[in-house]
């Protein structure tokens, strides 16, 4: 019987029994489908109480580390880095780290407009009609909305073309599910969103990742990738690519959706940050052959779970025959919220907010790691690493950093050692602005190992920049 020993600290203890878990998975001493100690023989060998035991392997299960069966009991499940970003966080755990791991919108301590809108709520005479199901009128309203959303992003959408979704991860699946057979491949970029590669998993679908540079995928490797695999989807993200920060220029853009007709191929667009940027979507150049998937997740507030899948009715109909699997999950207090800010302007000022948040601290960033931050501002940053540089994940660690690694959004084997770090995610400036900078102390002192000369640069300029903020 595998039994772990639980290290003595300030964490409860079947917080330290998960960590044991998670640890002998790492090293191999659990491997999958391996089958784990019945909860209360563990308990009894361990000196705990069976709830501990209990409790310890539901947060491993939330965890994605394990999975139980009734009758047959709990099995440790093939390793998820991508569920990793997705835990809730335990917030006495590590309290020195920064969390830059998760990509959050900018959230502004001081708003008031979700205080309004509820008091306006709570003296409406038809409060009770949000206790129950969205009713025809209320999606229509929504629908009706979210095609005033899009407009704003250059791509003219009628309602009837557009499905309500709680949120774009839904979105994503449900077109995946809609559209798709189990074993067919799909072509995405090669470093995608996690959200996408669990969706595949879980949909059982292959992935093949699709080569970029700076402006994108590239579309020899497109084209070549549709020769060899004979897809008929892919799922892209053409503005502010999640992990790379990368957008598609007009001149990408047009390639891309002159060889997706050549290859009837189906794109997916992830628009998720679009409204962010500065180019309109894929789909308004390829709008007979795109399904663009949208929310008001990382530019209006996460909350709101409202979500949005537009497309041509043919696809829709695939996606949803009956125009109710996508849109029973929207709460209708979400719907009524999302529905009303689009309409009153309150969400295009709280995008406006956000963009100027994110120039601010992309300015930052740009002082603080120098020229290896692009010029245009995205609410995340991709860190490749340079020269004699190695194991960047250890070196933010190191500065106090949780981020996210390349392996989290690689497609397939042959990760780069790279870092994406949520720069919107920080509960400010001030502590962004000491994060950085500790990050940069630390390429400092890597780069003086190898490059005394380029080690000092980088400090001056980080230590100039920082008295200049």
């Amino acid at each position: 019987m595998w039994l772990p020993e639980l290290i003595d600290n300030d964490q409860p203890s079947y917080l330290a029994l998960v960590d044991a878990i998670s640890k002998a998975i790492e090293q191999g001493a659990l491997k999958p489908g391996d089958r784990l100690p019945p909860q209360r023989r563990l308990a009894w060998a361990l000196g705990l109480n069976p709830s501990t035991t209990m409790q310890a392997y539901r947060e491993a299960a939330r965890r994605h580390l394990v999975g139980g069966e009734v009758g047959r009991g709990t099995y440790v499940l093939a390793g998820s880095r991508e569920a990793s970003l997705f835990l809730l966080k335990q917030p006495d755990a590590q309290p020195a780290l920064l969390d830059l791991s998760t990509n959050l919108p900018v959230i502004d301590a001081e708003d008031h407009d979700l205080q309004r809108s509820l008091l306006a709520l709570g003296v409406s005479t038809d409060l009770a009609d949000l206790q129950g199901y969205a009713s025809p009128a209320a999606m229509q309203r929504g629908r009706l909305a979210a095609s005033q959303w899009l407009r704003g992003r250059g791509l003219e959408m009628p309602p009837g073309q557009l499905l309500l979704c709680a949120g774009a991860q839904q979105g994503v699946f449900a077109a995946l599910l809609g559209l798709c057979e189990p074993g067919e491949p799909i072509l995405v970029e090669a470093l995608t969103s996690p959200g996408i590669k669990a969706a595949a998993r879980q949909l059982r679908l292959p992935l093949h990742g699709v080569a970029m540079d700076g402006r994108g995928i590239l579309p020899e490797d497109f084209d070549r990738l549709a020769r060899a695999t004979g897809a008929r989807v892919a799922v892209l993200t053409p503005c502010l690519q999640n992990p790379t920060s990368v957008s598609m220029d007009r001149e990408r853009r047009e390639a891309i959706a002159t060889l997706a007709r050549r290859h009837d191929l189906l794109v997916i667009e992830d628009d998720v940050y679009g409204a962010l940027g500065a180019e309109p979507p894929l789909a308004s150049l390829l709008v007979e052959r795109s399904v663009l998937v949208g929310s008001l997740s990382k530019t209006v507030a996460p909350g709101l779970r409202f979500g949005f899948i537009a497309s041509a009715e043919p696809w829709l109909a695939r996606i949803d025959p009956e125009a109710q699997a996508t849109g029973w999950a929207l709460s209708p207090l979400c719907l009524r919220l999302a529905s009303e800010w689009i309409e009153d302007g309150t969400a295009a000022r709280r995008l406006a907010w956000q963009r100027q948040q994110i120039e601010r601290r992309w300015r930052m960033a740009r002082k603080m790691l120098g020229p290896r931050v692009p010029e245009d501002p995205s609410p995340h940053l991709w860190l490749p690493a340079r020269g004699h540089e190695v194991g960047l994940p250890g070196l933010a660690r190191a500065a106090s950093i949780e981020c996210a690694s390349a392996d989290v959004f690689s497609v397939g084997p042959g990760a780069p050692d790279a870092i994406r770090l949520s720069l919107s995610a920080a509960p400010g400036l001030v502590a962004l602005q000491r994060g950085l900078k500790a990050l940069a102390s630390e390429l400092g002192t890597m780069r003086q190992a190898n490059d005394p000369t380029a080690a000092l640069s980088l400090s001056s300029m980080s230590r100039q920049d920082v008295s200049n903020e």
